[in-house]
């Protein structure tokens, strides 16, 4: 496919802003959907870029030349400019294009980027399998009554039964990376012999497989294939489809770094509602990349089918970092969900066990849920704060949840394990001292004492001793720490010292 294909698409309607002959006919390779100010870096040499335009503003010159910069850095086939925005496709993107040689196509406000880029990619698809000879074992009626039913945007449902019964095929599901059904001909399911659908995801939670319920003849196995690759261009389209999502989600972030101007008409572009409460979500994948935490996340938030933004964080900053202040956690992957925080960590918690099933051991999925605040940037940015904790503290498990930061011990495992330690050392050092070079146990005693609310009786009968010695104990603690048992600043001090004690290795304890 060559750009200049797009003109010949019917009922699209796309019109050259700006080319030339030799321009029009770049070989085209994928297209991507993006209304960052800067996508290079989502951007694969050869795509079609598809744009919106909310990135440019009149009284901003120097952004269309930006944007352009960024395509021809990126070796882009072409530019898509929606007029659905403006009215139009504004003369400074028109002069930044020519400057750098980037065609520059017109999407009319009557045809949607879901329609553009469904066309695409069929096109593409048609492509290869001119050259291909994959689907041999399909026949070819039922390939094309296959390929008219994509045409046709039939749902994923339709067309999988429809296939599964004109080839003869055990029932069959379609599942995400992650194992979410997106599709069956048939309830059940199965759990070997699944086949992947069009090209490897970048992550476990990515791409697609077309899982029979049951275990295949020979002769089905092959037909399953070729099945498989009629499959691939929605898988693909699938896979462009979230690609863009991630990047508008992205914008999201950086708005909020930045203040939030622009942020209602950002959440709009990502579907968000304009007014409903949204709530902030947190992933780390422990070993594992941002890009694949922003998989999972999706992946999960999409059984809820409500609107959601999810991205994985690229730079610092409070959204980024996902702690305290852009300061507490590594990097995670961010998530904004139009549905109550009970709800949203529910969701989670019950998709969570098949996710993590997904990673290796050592790749542990977390996750914090935030409270639901109204969709403005200073309230999201405090509830970001608050998910980036729960995630931190683990408080529920592997998915935290800011509600349930009830006690002492759940926030004080938020913050970094060295500050915590230093904290333990220094309040506690005296008696850690003393009971290596006697054989009586300071710190068990105290930590007996605040667990018996301070009563000195007992105190002395869980520990099996006399009063008199309690007594004698906590006056040498006081002695050794500079504080005193009686008052309550001082005990609250020495709890939270305590509850900031070291993990002790196992043959230790």
């Amino acid at each position: 496919m060559i750009v200049g294909d797009l003109l010949e698409l019917d009922s699209l309607h796309i019109g050259v802003t700006w080319a030339t002959p030799e321009l029009l006919g770049r070989q085209v390779t994928g297209v991507t959907s993006t209304d960052l100010q800067d996508p290079a870096r989502y951007l694969q040499p050869g795509e079609l870029v598809l744009t919106g335009l909310v990135w440019w503003r009149p009284g901003d010159a120097d952004a269309a030349v930006r944007f352009a910069t960024s395509l021809r850095s990126a070796e882009v086939a072409a530019l898509l400019a929606g007029e659905g925005t403006h009215g139009t496709v504004p003369e400074a993107l028109v002069a930044a294009c020519r400057t750098h040689g980037i065609p520059l196509l017109s999407v009319p406000s009557g045809t949607s980027f879901r329609a553009v880029t469904d066309r695409i990619y069929l096109r593409l698809w048609g492509d290869l399998q001119a050259r291909s000879q994959g689907v041999a074992a399909v026949p070819e009626a039922v390939r094309r009554e296959v390929v008219g039913l994509m045409h046709s945007n039939a749902p994923l449902t339709e067309l999988l039964a429809h296939a599964v019964a004109r080839l003869g095929l055990p029932d069959c599901s379609v599942l995400t990376g992650g194992g979410r059904v997106l599709a069956a001909s048939a309830e059940g399911g199965g759990t070997r012999g699944a086949v992947p659908v069009g090209p490897p995801g970048d992550s476990p939670f990515d791409g697609w497989v077309l899982q029979p319920h049951t275990e295949p003849t020979p002769a089905a196995a092959t037909v399953l294939h070729g099945l498989a690759e009629l499959l691939a261009p929605l898988a693909t389209r699938a896979r462009a489809t979230a690609a863009a999502q991630r990047q508008t989600a992205a914008r999201i972030l950086d708005l909020l770094d930045q203040g939030g101007p622009g942020l209602a008409d950002t959440l709009l572009a990502c579907g968000l509602p304009e007014r409903q409460p949204l709530t902030p979500v947190t992933v780390r994948i422990e070993g594992g990349s941002t890009v694949w935490a922003a998989a999972a996340l999706a992946d999960a938030l999409h059984r809820l089918d409500v609107p959601f933004a999810a991205a994985p964080c690229t730079g610092g900053g409070t959204a980024a970092a996902g702690g305290a202040g852009g300061a507490i956690g590594a990097p995670a992957a961010v998530g904004l969900v139009a549905a109550p925080a009970a709800q949203v960590t529910a969701a989670l918690r019950a998709a969570w066990p098949g996710m993590q099933s997904r990673l290796t051991a050592r790749r542990l999925l977390r996750a914090g849920v935030g409270p639901s605040v109204r969709p403005e940037a200073g309230a999201l940015r405090g509830a970001l704060v608050q998910a980036g904790y729960a995630l931190d503290s683990r408080v529920g498990g592997a998915v935290g949840s800011s509600a349930e930061l009830g006690s002492l011990a759940a926030l004080l495992r938020g913050i970094p394990a060295e500050v915590t330690a230093a904290f333990h050392t220094r309040l506690l050092a005296p008696l850690a001292e003393h009971d290596r070079q006697n054989g009586v146990s300071l710190l068990g005693t105290l930590g007996t004492f605040l667990d018996h609310d301070g009563s000195w009786s007992r105190t002395a009968e869980a520990l099996h001793i006399h009063v008199n010695t309690v007594h004698y104990r906590i006056r040498r603690i006081e002695e050794l720490t500079g504080r005193s048992l009686a008052r309550l600043e001082d005990r609250l001090d020495l709890r939270a010292a305590l509850l900031c004690a070291p993990p002790q290795p196992a043959a230790t304890r």
